[in-house]
């Protein structure tokens, strides 16, 4: 662990960054610490194994042609009640 003042940090910035990648460099400004560290963030991601819900899934098309045919059959049924209706 290193504790710098922001100004020895901007000064010899390269030399921290350097020094980050083993151990954590705190910069300090105020009466406001900064930690420095390395991150993993480059590293390649970590990707999920498909599972059961994803085996149901459906793509975007079918689930339109679904929700399509679903509201054409509500309609149907509510001008059939409708018509029953009207027509007795």
């Amino acid at each position: 662990m290193t504790v710098v003042s922001s100004k020895e940090f901007a000064i010899n910035e390269d030399k921290y960054l350097d020094l980050a990648m083993n151990e954590q460099v705190f910069v300090q400004r105020d009466n406001i610490t900064f930690v420095v560290t390395r991150s993993n963030a480059n590293k390649k991601k970590k990707r999920l194994k498909p599972d059961n819900d994803l085996r149901r899934a459906i793509s975007m098309d079918d689930f339109l042609e679904k929700v399509k045919k679903n509201i054409h059959h509500f309609y149907e049924v509510k001008r059939n009640e409708s018509s029953n209706i009207t027509g007795s």
